[in-house]
This record gives C-alpha cells, structure tokens and sequence, in this order.
C-alpha cells in the first residue's frame, strides 16, 4: 500500500506540475496569450483520455506477466523524453497555425510521460482492487487530487519565485525518473496479484448507456465550467500562471473531496448554495460597473467554480460503480473532460462571437440543477427556476450589452475584436467616434469626422510618453517600429520620409485596423505591417536601425511577459540607432512594471524616463522610455512629464528563464 500511494502521489504531483512548466516555457513562442494554456489544457485532457483507455484496456488483459512487462516496456521508453524541454524549432512562423502548433509541440515535448503519468492511478487502483478484494481503491483517487492541487498551489507559491525554468524542468526531469522507479516496482509486483474469477466480476452490473450518458455529460460540464472561469478571469487581468492555477486547484479539490469517501458532498446543500452562487456569477457578468472589481471578480468566480464543480461532482461520485468498472468510469470522465475542454478552447473561438461560454455553462448547470432534481417538492422547485429564469435573463441582457453599439465583431484563438461606434458628446455630430476593443480593452480610438480623424486619441495623444518621443522627431525623417497594431493610431504621427514598421501577431487586427479605421491608408509616410509575433520575427530580421521603437502589444491588460526580459531588450537594442528610444506601454490596473524595466534598464547601462498622463476626459497613459541618448531625457518636454520610480533591489532580474508576476501585482 505504501509503494502504491507513493507511486499515485508522484504521478499526480508531475502530472499537475508539468501544465505551468511547460506551459510558460511555450508561452512566449505564441504571443503569450491565455490561448497557450486552455490549449495546454486540452491536450493534457486528451492524454489523460488515451491514458486511462490505455489503464482499461492493460487492467482487463488476462495475463497479469503481459501487463507487467507492456507497462515495464513503456516505463524505460519514456525516459528517452527526458529532460523537459521544448525544442526551439517548434517555433511558430507568423500567420501559422496556433492551435496545431501548440498540441505538436506538447505531443513531441511530454507525450509519452504525460500518457504514462495519466495511466498510473486507474491502473494502480486496479491493482490495488486485484491485491485487496472488497477494500475500496477510491482513496487513492482523492490521493492523486491531492497531490494535483499541492502541485498547483506550490508552483506560483515556492516554485515559480525560486527556480529559473531550465531549473524547474530538470527538477521535475528527476522526480519522474523516481517516479518510473516506483512505478516500475509496482508494476513487477503486480505479477503475483491474481485475477478476479469470472464470478466475481459477474457480481456487478455494467453500465447502462444512460450512466454512460450521465458520467460524460457531469465531467463536460465541470471541465467547460473551469476552462469558462480560467477564460473570464485571464482576458481583463494578464496570462500568468497565478490565474491559472487557481481555478483548477478549485476544481481539483472538489474531486477530493467527492472521491474521499468521508460523505462531503451533501445535495440539499449543496444545491442550496449552487443556486445563490449561479446567481451572483450571472450578476456578475451582466454588471459592466463590477467588470474590472479583481478581488470581487475573482472571489465570486473561484467561489462559483468550487459550488459548480462541486454539484457536477458530487453527483458523479453518487453515481460511482463498484472497483470492477472503476476504469470504465475513469474513462468516462476522462472522456467528459476532453469533450468539455475541446469545446471551450477549440469549438467556441471559431463559433461563438464572444466570450460566451462562461454564459453557456452557467444556463447549462442551471438547467442541469433543475432537472436531476424534478422529483423535490414545490418550493424547491420553485426555487430552482427562480434561479434559471434570473440566470437566463441576466444572460441575456449581458449578450445585449456586450454586442450594444457594435460595428463589428469576431473571435479567433487570439480572443474577441470588437469595433463600436460612439459619440462623446451628443450636441456635436463631429465627436463621433470609433473604437477597437480587444476582450474588455480599449485598443485604439478615431473620430469619424475629418475635421478630427488624424488625431492621435487615448494612450497615444501628443501630451504621451511616445506622443512627446515622437514629436520630438518632427524635424527629420525617423524610422518607427511598433510592437502591436490596434488601431493603427500611431501612424497618425508618419510625415513624408518617415516609415513605420508594425508587427501584431492576429491577422484579425490587421484586417480590421485596414477596414474599420483610416490610420494606416492616412499615413503621409511609408507603413509596413508584419505579421507573427514580434519577438520571433525581429529575432529573424536584419538590423533596422529604428529611431523609435514602441512596445505596445497587450494580452489582456498587460504586455506579455516575454517582451520584457533582458533578452528581449537585447533584441530590440540590436534593432536600434545609437541615439533611438525604445518606449514600453505600460498602463495597467493590475501589474507595476515599472521597476522591473528600470532593473533592466541598469543592467543594459541604459537611461529611464517614465512618463504618466492624466489629462482630464482622455485615457489615462503609462510609457517607460529607454535609451542610451541621455540628452533625448532631458529635453524640456520630456522633463516636464517625467515622474520617479522607486527601485526594487530585492527583486531578481527578469530574464526569459526566470521572471515573478507575484512581485508586481497591485495587491
């Protein structure tokens, strides 16, 4: 017993640990978008599938020495994967595909480990029923998602703060090669573990299609549940680790305490509270004053996803079979998990206009709710619909204020564009305006009117940090790269002989930055744009000798992290004119980046400016200026709008190995 539940607590620890490893380390290559972990997430829910059908079929082989020796066999042919680490030549070209890139990757980086790892709790828990006949091998279910959710919870807490990645994946490297070790152990002592009798297994009933049916559409539920959440909490805040971890460490601990077997699920409860915390999640999403309220947001969300998870859970382990179908039951919610999975981060960016789904599967619990409780007493009932019908609503009317004053909208694996149409002041046709909105962010802003359509608007107006870094141009031709399209505002500064070279890695922008908006075809000098993320592509081009470059691509409300590491410095200052500015964006509600910029600033012996505009009805603005030209800094107009930052030395160097979100949350 002791050999068993260490092998199912290791698994589940690497199984678990591996998502954030591996999943920051790709980050970077595809935009750094929250698009790399619900993908991440679908392809560890497939594997976790073939795993478990791979348990089934090796647990129901009639020659206890051919399941030790396959599984043997296996063992010693996934070390060949070690150590973690994805190959730089599965970095994506610009316009690929991200979507089969991303599940490449994975398949070639930690396929076969991963497959083992998803294989060893069902298999040893049939080992266990096959060793002890009549004891119930449930307890290491709830085991393994134990060790899951420890994995989880210790990454951002202990492991992401202490360990460069090169550090993280050779630890987790050594802990599976144990793991194969116990695992291995295990699997020869299984040998001498008889079969059931044909009697024995005759005893209990196989599933019906109907439980079938019911197992599937209980694990879809929850899963599409998670991803929803994940989705909602990561498009308005950044694509970190922190935000990913927490809502399936939440759904992980509802299958613990489900599985434990000490009774934790209680219905009536349970659905009591189910019913008040659908409620608040659809007030919630309806509500566009509470949309950018974090703790609220992610307390009402997480606490949602747990009563959520819990209901679809619970009523699965209510509806557990006995230990001779035990694998069939795994994989039927391995099964559910994958479909749940696919659906939210697959077959809803290319379906459904918006983020919607969180919608869908909240109208789908409610419902869900309603009818495995049909048979409960009048106000029970009563209450249940109360409850559907006020998810229902606030659905709706969340629908039609998401789409109200819309032009335009699309999704694609790269989130949600909006254009929407305004005026800012009704008496005066001339302030009409149109706008990009990426997720819940503002991306660029024009007036319709001639009069104001060259205006440069919101984070780009001339009082700016990069407004005043260009101006102070004016009198020469320059050559201007910008990270991230939007709207394509800053091409309003090109004058005759200027060229502007942007890069964006969404085809969907650009298309709709062409469009929608008259920036780019405005523009007196000569505008590039490249597709692909920016990184990668100016790691791939020749020196540009920029005079400016503006780093302005955000993920949700903030730069991705990889556009901000001594390395990616490195890359732009190769790109850049002795005497060039290179200008971060850095606005955010949520995230400081400004000492981090100013580490590297001093560890590239560069000069810093951070520049902040609060002028009154315009957005507010944050640039973060760096150069080697002191003199460009201590231009009067630069001066004037220039605040100090206080230096963090507690704080380690972000580089593309290592770098510490927790740091700069604005708790």
């Amino acid at each position: 017993m002791t050999l068993g539940a260490l092998t199912v607590f290791l698994s589940a620890f690497l199984l678990f640990l591996v998502q954030p490893v591996l999943a920051k380390q790709v980050l970077p290559w595809f935009g750094g978008g929250a698009l790399v972990w619900t993908l991440c997430m679908v392809f560890f829910q497939l594997v976790l599938l073939l795993g478990y059908a791979y348990a089934h079929a090796l647990a129901r082989a009639r020659d206890t020495r051919v399941q030790a020796l396959v599984h043997l066999a296996l063992l010693a042919a996934s070390l060949a994967f070690l150590p973690l680490a994805p190959s730089p030549s599965w970095k994506p070209a610009g316009g690929a595909n991200p979507v089969a890139g991303i599940l490449a990757l994975l398949f070639a980086t930690v396929g076969l480990p991963y497959f083992l790892l998803s294989a060893t709790s069902p298999l040893v828990q049939a080992w266990r029923a096959r060793e002890r006949p009549g004891a119930s091998p449930y307890r290491l279910f709830a085991l393994s998602n134990l060790a899951s959710m420890l994995a989880l919870l210790g990454y951002p807490a202990a492991i992401e703060p202490a360990l460069t990645n090169r550090m993280q994946s050779w630890t987790w490297s050594a802990g599976y090669a144990l793991f194969v070790a116990c695992c291995g152990a295990l699997a020869w002592r299984s040998r001498a573990w008889p079969l059931p009798a044909a009697g024995d297994r005759a005893e209990e009933t196989a599933p019906s299609a109907r439980q079938w049916a019911m197992w599937i559409g209980l694990s879809a539920l929850g899963s599409a549940m998670l991803l929803a959440v994940t989705n909602h909490l990561t498009q308005n805040i950044a694509s970190i680790p922190l935000l990913w971890v927490f809502p399936l460490a939440v759904y992980l601990l509802t299958f613990i305490l489900c599985f434990e077997g000490s009774d934790w699920y209680r219905p009536g409860l349970y659905l009591a509270s189910l019913g008040w915390t659908l409620v608040a999640m659809a007030w919630f999403l309806a509500d566009r004053r509470l949309q950018f309220d974090l703790v609220w947001q992610v307390a009402v969300f997480l606490v949602g996803l747990y009563f959520s998870c819990m209901f679809c859970h619970g009523e699965l382990a209510r509806r557990r079979p006995g230990p001779r179908h035990l694998t069939r039951f795994y994989l039927a919610i391995s099964f559910g998990g994958v479909v749940g999975g696919a659906l939210v981060a697959i077959v809803a960016p290319v379906t459904l206009p918006g983020y919607l789904e969180l919608d869908l599967a909240l109208l789908a619990i409610a419902a869900l709710a309603l009818a495995l409780n049909i048979r409960r007493r009048w106000p029970a009932l009563l209450a249940l619909g109360g409850v559907a019908s006020f998810v229902a609503s606030a659905v709706g009317y969340h629908v039609f204020t998401f789409a109200e004053g819309t032009l335009h909208m699309e999704r694609n694996y790269y989130g949600v564009l909006r254009v929407k149409e305004g005026q800012s002041d009704p008496a005066d046709p001339e302030t009409r305006y149109r706008s990009l909105v990426h997720g819940a962010i503002l991306h660029g802003e024009q007036y319709l009117s001639p009069r104001y359509r060259h205006a440069a608007t919101t984070y780009y107006q001339v009082s700016s940090g990069i407004g005043r870094t260009l101006l102070a141009n004016i009198d020469r031709p320059i050559r201007v790269g910008v990270i991230g399209l939007g709207a394509g505002t800053l091409a309003t500064y090109a004058k005759q002989g200027d060229t502007y070279r942007f890069y964006d890695i969404d085809p969907a922008v650009v298309r709709i930055a062409r469009t929608y908006f008259t920036y780019l075809p405005d523009a007196a000098g000569t505008v590039d744009v490249v597709l692909g993320d920016a990184r990668l592509s100016l790691e791939r081009e020749e020196p540009q000798r920029f005079d400016v470059l503006a780093i302005d691509a955000f993920t949700g409300d903030a730069i991705p992290v990889h556009l901000l590491t001594v390395e990616a410095v490195a890359e732009y200052l190769r790109h850049m004119k002795p005497d060039g500015v290179i200008a971060f964006h850095v606005s955010n509600r949520f995230l400081d980046l400004k000492p981090v910029l100013l580490a590297i600033a001093d560890y590239h012996h560069l000069e810093y400016a951070y520049v902040h505009e609060t002028a009154k009805n315009t957005t507010t603005s944050d640039w973060v200026l760096l150069t080697r030209d002191k003199t460009f800094l201590l231009r009067p107009s630069i001066v004037e709008a220039t605040e100090p930052v206080a230096p963090e030395p507690s704080w380690r160097l972000w580089t593309d190995d290592y770098n510490n979100l927790l740091q700069v949350f604005r708790w």
